[in-house]
């Protein structure tokens, strides 16, 4: 009868590495259970207006009735709160953070725990890492009938982090009508199919004046994808003390389009 083998350190440590991985996974999966669709606002270049784009899908959403969470996974540069007007922060209750919630939506932010808006967040992409699965263990969601995830730019560690973690139902590219812009935006959809992930369509964002329109349209057409809709470009957006689609009724309007071309790709509804 042979002796087992002992266990060496190093196995030993990867065995403890391996069952941590296995806790937080399902700590995570636990916490994202009660939420219904899953839907990641995303493109590979910053300043296309990602932000904005899923606030006011949000808003749009939550104004038709829906239970509506907004989480803002831009970890080093978290613009939600702005856009919402919302510094109350989240409440502890039986260990788990309460989201604060405005405009009927529940808001989770990196912003809600800066001293200072205006201080840089210096992460390195495993303190990234470490601090989206935080927020996901530590957060009480309720139940909402959508997530709206507003991603970090880029086809690096961050947003694959969230592609990961999250198990998102699908993504809504922003682009605008630059060249740089679709050019990035194409990359990020690349992207999502190499990681098995369905793209739900596109939009284009400050389409119009001197940014031109159509480019999103037309990369949407290349890629096989919905082109979900325009968002025009207004001085609405500036400064605004609610989301536009509050207050506006053309922007109300195209972003009732993009919501429902959303809702009827996530159920199935191919147009």
């Amino acid at each position: 009868m042979t002796t087992p083998r002992k266990i060496t350190p190093a196995e030993e440590a990867r065995l403890a590495q391996a069952r941590r991985q296995f806790q937080e996974r399902k700590r995570i999966a636990d916490s994202l259970k009660s939420i219904g669709k899953r839907i990641g606002v995303y493109s590979g270049k910053g300043g296309v207006g990602k932000t904005t784009v899923a606030v006011n899908l949000a808003a749009t959403l939550a104004k038709q009735d829906h239970d509506v969470a907004l989480f803002d996974c831009d970890i080093d540069c978290p613009n939600v709160t702005r856009v919402l007007r919302i510094s109350e922060g989240p409440v502890v209750r039986d260990e788990r953070m309460i989201p604060s919630q405005r405009f009927g939506v529940k808001v989770m932010s990196m912003a809600f725990f800066q001293g200072n808006e205006e201080e840089a967040i210096i992460y390195r992409g495993p303190m990234i890492h470490n601090a989206i699965n935080q927020f996901l263990q530590m957060t009480n969601w309720g139940e909402p009938d959508y997530m709206v995830v507003d991603l970090p730019p880029g086809t690096s560690d961050a947003p694959l982090t969230v592609m990961q973690t999250l198990n998102l139902d699908g993504f809504v590219i922003v682009s605008t009508p630059q060249e740089l812009a679709t050019l990035d935006a194409k990359r990020s959809i690349n992207m999502i199919r190499k990681m098995n992930l369905d793209v739900l369509g596109v939009v284009e964002n400050m389409s119009g004046g001197l940014f031109g329109e159509g480019a999103a349209e037309e990369l949407a057409y290349e890629m096989g994808l919905p082109f979900l809709g325009a968002v025009t470009l207004r001085p609405d957006y500036l400064d605004a003390l609610e989301p536009p689609v509050l207050t506006n009724e053309d922007v109300a309007a195209e972003f009732d389009y993009i919501a429902l071309g959303v809702t009827r790709q996530l159920a199935g509804v191919r147009v």
